[in-house]
C-alpha cells in the first residue's frame, strides 16, 4: 500500500496547484533549441492534462540544465512545446518568485496553465537540505502562500533534496503526480514483489553502479540472476581474472572502473551461478565485426558487443523469466555492426510475456530506434533516480511526500 497521497486524494477544482515536473530536455549547444519533447509530453498527457480538465489553476515548476552548462536555458521553449502538445494556450513568465511571477499566479483562471522560469535560476535550488530547511528559502516563502496544493511529478529528480523537490511539502498539502505514481508502482513491482524468475540485465558504458545494484538485488533475493553486457560485462570479466587486452583494460582504467574489481570478485564468489558474463564477444577488427571466444583473449582490438553464443544464452534465460529489468545496452548499438546484442536482447524482452521494465537514456533510445516502445511493459523516464531506487536507496523527493502524507493522517 502506498505511503504517499495521489491526485485521487484531493479536490483541485479552482485551486492553485504548484506542479514540480521534469522538463529537462536535450538542447542543441549551438542553437540552444530543444531537441526532443519526451519528458514534456509524458507530464502533459497525464498529470497536467488531468489537472486542467479538473479546472485547477496549474503553476509549473521545472529545471533545465545547470547554471554554467550549455543546456542551462529559460523555459519559454518548453512552455511553447507544452502548448502544442495540449493544443491549448500555456502562459509563461520570465520570473520565478518575484512580483511578475506572483502577479501571473494571482491572475490565473481555473483550467489555465502557467510555466514559471527555470527553478535553477534560484541560486540555492541545487543545495541539498531537509524539507524543513528548504521550506525557509525565498523560493518557498514567496510561492507557497499563493498555492493550495503541491504536486511532485518529477520522479527523475526525486534523488535530489533540492528546494523545489522537498521544500513545499512541510507547508502545503502534497501529493504525487501521475508520472511519479506510475514510476513508483512499476519499480516497487520489480523490487518488492517480483514474479520469479526475475532477471536483471545490466549494460551500458556507465558501470559505476553495477556492483551496488547487483549486490542489492541478489542479497535481497529480488533477482534470480544478473546478466551483464556492455562495459559492465568487461568489468565483471576482468573481476574473473580475464585479460581483455591492453586497449580494453586501459579503457577501464581511464574510466576509473578497476576499483570495482575487488568488490565484484567477492560478489561472484558469493553468487557464482547467479551472475552471468559473456561467453564470447564482438570486437572491431579493421573496421569489421569479428566474434571471438574468451579463450582468444587477450585481444588488441576494442570490445564493442556481446557475441552470438552469449546472445543465445541470454535469450534462453529471458524466455524463462517472469520479471525483467534492463538498464543499459549490450554494446555500441549506435553502430549497426555492433547493434546485434542490444537489438536481439531487447527483441527477446519485447516478445516475452514477463513484466518488463527498462530505464536509462541509452536503453530508451535503443528501444525507440528498434521500434519496440509499445512492447515493453514500462519504460522509466528516470536516470539517476532509477539507479538509486534499484540500489535500495530512499529518494528524498519520495520520502518528503511520505512524510507529508503521514502528517496529514
Amino acid at each position: 500500500m502506498a505511503k504517499y497521497l495521489t491526485l485521487d486524494d484531493v479536490n483541485v477544482k479552482d485551486k492553485v496547484v504548484l506542479v514540480r515536473v521534469d522538463f529537462n530536455s536535450a538542447i542543441d549547444p549551438e542553437t540552444k533549441r530543444t531537441l526532443e519533447d519526451a519528458r514534456i509530453r509524458a507530464h502533459a498527457e497525464t498529470t497536467i492534462k488531468e489537472l486542467t480538465q479538473k479546472q485547477a489553476k496549474v503553476v509549473i515548476l521545472a529545471h533545465q540544465g545547470r547554471k554554467g552548462d550549455a543546456d542551462f536555458i529559460p523555459l519559454k521553449q518548453h512552455a511553447e512545446m507544452l502548448s502544442k502538445i495540449l493544443r491549448r494556450p500555456v502562459k509563461y513568465v520570465d520570473d520565478l518568485y518575484g512580483e511578475k511571477a506572483k502577479a501571473a499566479i494571482k491572475n490565473l483562471k481555473s483550467g489555465e496553465i502557467l510555466v514559471l522560469e527555470n527553478v535553477r535560476t534560484f541560486p540555492a535550488e541545487t543545495k541539498d537540505g531537509t524539507p524543513e530547511e528548504q521550506a525557509k528559502t525565498d523560493l518557498v516563502k514567496n510561492l507557497a502562500p499563493l498555492a493550495d496544493l503541491f504536486v511532485n511529478d518529477a520522479f527523475a529528480a526525486a534523488h535530489r533534496a533540492h528546494v523545489s523537490m522537498v521544500g513545499f511539502t512541510p507547508v502545503l498539502p502534497s501529493v504525487a503526480g501521475r508520472i511519479m505514481e506510475r514510476e513508483l508502482k512499476s519499480l516497487t513491482r520489480v523490487l518488492e514483489k517480483p514474479e520469479k524468475p526475475c532477471v536483471f540485465i545490466l549494460g551500458g558504458a556507465k558501470a559505476d553502479d553495477s556492483l551496488e545494484i547487483s549486490r542489492y538485488v541478489l542479497d535481497k533475493r529480488i533477482a534470480t540472476c544478473v546478466l551483464t553486457g556492455g562495459v559492465v560485462a568487461q568489468v565483471f570479466l576482468a573481476a574473473k581474472d580475464v585479460d581483455l587486452g591492453k586497449p580494453n583494460m586501459d579503457f577501464l582504467k581511464k574510466k576509473e572502473l578497476t576499483g570495482l574489481i575487488p568488490g565484484i570478485k567477492d560478489l561472484i564468489k558469493k553468487y557464482p551461478e547467479e551472475i552471468k558474463t559473456p561467453e564470447d564477444l564482438a570486437v572491431e577488427a579493421n573496421g569489421e565485426r569479428k566474434e571471438i571466444n574468451l579463450d582468444a583473449l587477450p585481444t588488441a582490438y576494442s570490445i564493442c558487443d556481446i557475441g552470438t553464443k552469449t546472445i543465445e544464452e541470454y535469450a534462453r534465460i529471458i524466455r524463462q523469466a517472469k520479471s525483467i529489468v534492463i538498464s543499459g545496452p549490450m554494446g555500441i548499438y549506435e553502430n549497426s555492426q555492433f547493434s546485434l546484442g542490444t537489438r536481439s536482447t531487447l527483441e527477446e524482452i519485447a516478445n516475452s510475456k514477463a513484466f518488463s521494465l527498462a530505464g536509462g537514456g541509452h536503453t530508451i533510445s535503443a528501444i525507440q530506434e528498434f521500434g519496440l516502445s509499445k512492447r515493453i511493459s514500462y519504460i522509466s523516464t528516470a536516470g539517476g533516480a532509477l539507479i538509486e531506487f534499484l540500489m535500495g536507496k530512499k529518494l528524498p523527493g519520495v520520502a518528503a511526500l511520505e512524510k507529508a502524507a503521514a502528517k496529514k493522517t
